[in-house]
């Protein structure tokens, strides 16, 4: 076999190792905030802290209305902290809707090992803990990003009001594969996170939120989402937007605002 051959298989090999034990930091990149790191906004909020098991509790800000029309249960992208992700809660809160954002293991205060079981097992203890204090028709799931597949996953074993997936993926092994075709993804990643399997278990209503332009994750993934189910799914095309500007464009908060409104 020519010598070429070697150093390619074994390039692919050594990238498919690296990718196996390092895929945490692919994936993930949180800023982490000190234990004592204080929260300020000129919003009304509180500080919110979930002990899920020993070494692994999730910090939060619940952002409140003194009568609430409801609850926006928002799960972020991959990057940063609740710090910098709070300020999107002006956009449910206008509305008069209560806003809770957590941070999932390793992100801003919160602790923990990360894994794909574990994190959605942590999305669910948030989810009823809430509902002591939310009736479950009040509640509105809101998934960012790579939040999407989490929200999803809520949605399919819960009962919400409505589920709203911004720029989500039909599953999260298609957007690796997009970027590392030569690799065997399938047997490498070991988040999956799949929403495409999720979401036909959604019973409420569900809109996707997606730009025209989103190059990393393009709008064929939630085209391929609303073909799942059309009666039960809403597609909106935000024309021109891309991955990580949406609020940036009128017809996002518009249609946020009619989505509230019923």
């Amino acid at each position: 076999m020519p010598s070429f051959i070697w150093y390619t298989v074994a390039g692919i090999v050594a990238l498919t190792i690296l990718v196996y034990f390092l895929q945490e930091k692919f994936i993930f990149k949180p800023e982490k905030l000190r234990q004592d790191f204080t929260f300020k906004y000129d919003i009304p909020f509180k500080e919110l802290f979930f002990d899920i098991a020993k070494g692994v509790r999730l910090n939060g800000l619940h952002f409140y209305r003194q009568q609430p029309k409801g609850l926006i249960l928002y799960f972020h992208g991959n990057t940063r902290s609740i710090k910098g992700w709070a300020k999107y809660a002006r956009d449910f809160y206008r509305y008069d809707y209560d806003v809770v954002l957590v941070d999932y293991r390793g992100f801003g205060k919160s602790t923990g090992e990360k894994n794909e079981k574990d994190m959605l097992s942590d999305m669910q203890f948030v989810y009823d803990t809430l509902l002591v204090q939310y009736p479950e028709h009040h509640i509105i799931v809101y998934g960012r990003s790579i939040g999407s597949g989490f929200a999803c996953k809520i949605a399919a074993d819960n009962k919400p009001r409505y589920l709203i997936l911004d720029s989500p993926y039909y599953n999260f092994r298609k957007v690796v594969e997009r970027f590392l075709p030569i690799l065997p993804v399938k047997y490498v990643l070991r988040y999956h996170l799949r929403t495409d399997k999720w979401i036909r278990r959604v019973n409420c209503h569900t809109y996707i939120i997606h730009g025209t332009k989103d190059w990393l994750i393009p709008i064929k993934h939630s085209v391929a989402l609303q073909e799942i189910n059309p009666n039960k799914i809403t597609l909106i095309r935000i024309q021109g937007g891309g991955h990580n500007n949406l609020p940036s464009f009128p017809e996002y908060h518009n249609f946020i605002r009619d989505i509230l409104k019923y």
